[in-house]
């Protein structure tokens, strides 16, 4: 990952004048982090580097727009990274189910009792087979902390359907665990 004091200001300021080596600079230094971000969100390979490359595309049309005094780098990119994967997520949704259900109970110790039995890459591979709205509500919750109601304005979703969403993720793995006697 790129360190934020290491010339910050001359590397953005290359980007903004559409310098190529800054931009690879920038590129190259948050590749890793943002990648594994994306394939959090994806279903293949080819998803999460056609939406990383996408929300590149969108920092480097906007890096003008970064304001330090707001939020590190980091974070700013992130959070286009992470727009970028909703919206991939979004336009591949043909339609997002709507059923409002309540979240199921002990819910919380079924995650502790399969992250203490399935290391990361399997628990990402798991992921990865929840479908699309379900495997973004998830991430968006487990993941990275999100509230139901931040993930609701996120994905123009209700409450309800991103806890439905949730619930049904969490059946779904549970299941899929069982299944693989993990």
């Amino acid at each position: 990952m790129y360190r934020e004091n290491e010339h910050i200001g001359e590397l953005i300021a290359g980007c903004i004048k559409n310098d190529r080596k800054a931009q690879e600079r920038l590129y190259k230094s948050f590749y890793e982090s943002m990648m594994n971000l994306c394939v959090r969100y994806m279903k293949d390979e080819d998803d999460a580097k056609l939406v990383l490359n996408t929300g590149f595309l969108k920092v480097f049309n906007n890096i003008d727009k970064y304001d330090a005094k707001k939020a590190v780098l980091y974070t700013w990119i992130r959070t286009i990274i992470i727009n970028s994967c909703l919206d991939h997520i979004k336009s591949k949704q043909n339609t997002i189910v709507t059923n409002e259900l309540q979240e199921e109970t002990n819910t919380a110790q079924a995650e502790a009792e399969i992250t203490t039995k399935v290391n990361v890459n399997e628990i990402l591979l798991l992921i990865r087979n929840l479908p699309a709205a379900t495997q973004a509500v998830f991430n968006l919750y487990v993941v990275e902390g999100y509230s139901h109601k931040e993930i609701a304005d996120l994905l123009k979703i209700s409450e309800g359907t991103s806890k439905w969403h949730l619930s049904e993720a969490r059946k779904n793995l549970k299941m899929q665990l069982l299944r693989e006697n993990i």
